[in-house]
């Protein structure tokens, strides 16, 4: 028990100090190309700080737990947008931009759309009606949407859509930003995996359900690089970078790790449950219903406050229920 502990904390150190590298390295990136901080925090960091998704979600899926693969990661999505979004809003409240609005969380609603018409059989056409899951065939399309998702995310930087880099960024040459990037995704991911198995380990000892702990603990615990990153571009006004942070962390959930996980073991749903579902899908139409509330085209802290009220009302839904 000790050792898990001790495991743990090592794990939120990693996690602490690889997120502020990784911000300093990617908005010295954004700088030194135009490319707005917003696309770069969506592409580099949100893929990057998806790393412990992918992860267990792979070793979930080589085991034969999809349903666990499925469950962190619809946890995830929920937490990175309620939990993370709402403790960044509370700190410094993050402005849209208009491709935000119309273009990049509309994408993410359609993606969450998707993936649910999947599971549950609206493309029966490849398979057989009956459980709700993801086969080959599905898993094949999800992976075509993250590879639209990357080459359009690509083809924004190159126009310099959105803001560009950041003036007040501080000189970095590019080597050093490489090197910050590289040793900050490595302390994400491996302060990430450590936080994650042992916390699952003290859980484990309690007896607490494989469903429960995939959907909260492993979701939270997986969804530490995606808050230590948002928090840390928050405190040094980078708020773009952050909501480009979740967005793109819970597209490449959605598309990319789903579907090399259902690519590799086809999995049915057994102990994920369709409100779960439908909160990965209400909580992304929440964040873009934000952009038109209170203060217009920004995630206030009032909506912050919403957003965490929500999670806890989830998680004590979840509790009550597991």
């Amino acid at each position: 028990m000790w050792i898990d502990i001790l495991c743990i904390l090592v794990g939120l150190v990693l996690i602490l100090v690889g997120s502020d590298w990784l911000v300093d390295g990617a908005s010295a990136v954004a700088r030194k190309y135009g490319i707005s901080e917003f696309i770069i925090g969506m592409t580099i960091v949100g893929i990057g700080t998806s790393m412990p998704e992918l992860v267990s979600s792979f070793i979930s899926a080589v085991g034969g737990h999809g349903d666990m693969a499925l469950g962190n990661v619809t946890g995830s999505n929920i937490c990175n947008i309620l939990l993370i979004l709402g403790v960044t809003a509370l700190i410094s409240p993050i402005g849209y931009t208009k491709s935000n609005i119309r273009k990049d969380i509309p994408f993410a609603i359609l993606v969450s759309l998707f993936l649910m018409f999947m599971l549950y059989n609206c493309f029966g056409l490849f398979r057989e009606m009956g459980t709700p899951g993801i086969s080959r065939v599905d898993a094949l399309y999800l992976l075509l949407v993250f590879a639209v998702f990357m080459i359009d995310s690509f083809k924004s930087a190159k126009k310099g859509d959105d803001d560009g880099g950041d003036e007040n960024v501080k000189p970095m040459s590019m080597g050093k930003a490489i090197v910050f990037i590289l040793l900050g995704l490595g302390g994400l991911i491996f302060g990430g995996q450590l936080f994650v198995d042992h916390t699952v380990s003290i859980a484990e000892r309690f007896h607490v359900s494989e469903a429960f702990i995939s959907i909260t603990l492993m979701a939270v615990g997986t969804s530490l690089p995606e808050l230590a990153t948002c928090v840390v571009a928050a405190m040094k006004g980078k708020n773009q970078l952050a909501l480009g942070n979740v967005i793109g962390s819970n597209v490449f959930n959605l598309s990319l790790i789903i579907g090399v996980s259902a690519a590799i073991s086809p999995f049915e749903i057994q102990s994920i449950s369709t409100v779960d579902m439908v909160m990965v899908l209400v909580v992304v139409v929440m964040l873009w219903l934000a952009a038109f509330t209170f203060k217009k085209k920004k995630l206030d802290r009032v909506e912050g406050v919403i957003f965490l009220l929500v999670y806890i009302g989830y998680i004590a839904y979840l509790s009550m229920n597991m």
